[in-house]
């Protein structure tokens, strides 16, 4: 059974920092790319951060770059997004998001996790 699980969500502090992390089952995870979105109350959800499945190049929202960093452990199946120097508006639910490496957004190979919280509020 596909699983994307998100964990690391929580309450900081303006400037503050998290780690999440998304773990990943039932499927070839080298052979995807893995997303980072978010979505706050009474808004649409929003692309964060983007990471393929293989090689390097990363790609962030304008609102999160330079702050953001997302990675990948393709040993442990696991994608991770740091967030640095977090604002309020920040405040979302956080969600991994994996796709079929040449596939396109209608694919049947798309699997979203649950979502984790994070608020960063004083």
């Amino acid at each position: 059974q596909v699983q994307l699980v998100e964990s690391g969500g929580g309450l900081v502090q303006p400037g503050g920092s998290l780690r999440l992390s998304c773990a990943a089952s039932g499927f070839i995870f080298d052979n995807y790319f893995m997303n980072w979105y978010r979505q706050a109350p009474g808004k649409e959800r929003e692309l964060v951060a983007l990471s393929p499945n293989t090689g390097t190049f990363t790609k962030y929202a304008d609102s999160v770059k330079g702050r953001f960093t997302i990675s990948r452990d393709n040993v442990k199946n696991t994608v991770y997004l740091q967030m640095n120097s977090l604002k309020p508006e920040d405040t979302a639910v956080y969600y991994c998001y994996a796709q079929l490496a040449g596939t396109s957004s209608d694919s049947q190979y798309i699997y979203w996790g649950q979502g984790t919280q994070v608020t960063v509020s004083s």
